[in-house]
């Protein structure tokens, strides 16, 4: 989608038309990511809610947490298009999408946007018809309603797994019984204390546990582990920045290439470049790592799944409204 192309759904202007004689739903997006991340982000939430039902008008609002550290680039980029938190309880929304941030503390409640956050959490639970969490933020609010601390990883899960569906809900009615997605986090939610607090597993993974679970609250809370709206080059990109994070000794051991995402010769390419950046780890090499990323065409096998789930989303809140 080009930025600016019309559309049967309506973001504020002038990212999409509005459309007339169509049921209205305002969603907010409250986006957490990194800057280097934040177009890309607003992007892609914004192509999938635009795949939802086209028998209604789907208005995308813009928020930001203060606490969230900007650059002078990202603050120029968001101004006059991102209102500050505080005007999200007055906007009249139906439903909030809020997305991670890089974790910076391994307490979730030393991040500096916490008490923002925590507030978030308790007022979507009585003033939305449904909140749907991703990745940092979905950790954050199972923290908040029930205590339930996320727990480090040894290794990164980053790359592409299956996952089953596990339930029968309105979700995942259209996924069918397994589908890809991605993932890209250092913590995890133990699945038997989420299903001891009441939380309903929609879709897990043999090999990485929890992927979308929901609760409700009275409002309907939706929870990603996982990153649906990645573009198909995201894993590529993250992985690249953490090649250079390791190459200038911002990173102890280099990152191992995602899960199922790069094609046997990419793999093998990047693999040899690891085991030569810890012989003799320099940034030089990072032209390196460039060349092999520019000879790699990602496939974006998640993106039907994801566009299925998130029609039917934007469904349930109109459902439930």
């Amino acid at each position: 989608m080009a930025d600016g192309a019309a559309m049967p759904h309506a973001i504020e202007p002038p990212r999409i038309a509005r459309t007339a004689g169509r049921r209205r739903i305002e969603i907010g997006l409250v986006n957490n990511m990194p800057d280097a991340a934040l177009a890309a982000t607003e992007r892609r939430f914004a192509e999938l809610l635009d795949g939802s039902d086209a028998g209604l008008d789907v208005r995308l609002h813009l928020f930001s947490l203060a606490g969230v550290e900007r650059g002078p680039a990202a603050r120029l980029s968001m101004a006059g298009r991102y209102q500050d938190i505080a005007a999200l309880k007055t906007a009249g929304l139906d439903a909030i999408i809020v997305t991670g941030a890089e974790p910076r503390a391994p307490d979730l409640r030393a991040e500096p946007y916490w008490d923002e956050l925590a507030d978030l959490v308790d007022w979507a639970r009585a003033h939305t018809v449904s909140a749907l969490w991703s990745c940092l933020a979905a950790h954050a609010a199972v923290l908040r309603l029930d205590g339930i601390e996320r727990r480090p990883l040894a290794e990164k899960y980053s790359g592409v797994f299956a996952c089953q569906r596990v339930a029968d809900h309105p979700l995942v009615a259209g996924l069918g019984d397994g589908i890809a997605a991605p993932h890209s986090r250092r913590n995890d939610l133990p699945i038997d204390q989420l299903v001891d607090r009441g939380y309903q597993m929609l879709t897990r993974s043999a090999e990485i546990g929890a992927d979308v679970f929901v609760r409700q609250e009275p409002s309907l809370f939706v929870f990603f582990q996982g990153h649906p709206e990645y573009a198909a080059d995201a894993l590529l990109l993250e992985y690249c920045r953490d090649v250079g994070r390791h190459l200038r000794g911002q990173q102890a051991r280099p990152p191992a290439p995602p899960v199922g995402y790069f094609d046997p010769a990419t793999e093998a390419a990047f693999r040899a470049l690891a085991d030569e950046a810890v012989r003799a780890p320099t940034p030089r090499l990072m032209r390196r790592c460039g060349e092999i990323a520019s000879a790699f065409t990602p496939q974006q096998t998640w993106r039907e799944p994801a566009r299925r789930l998130f029609g039917a989303w934007v469904g349930q809140v109109a459902a439930i409204r």
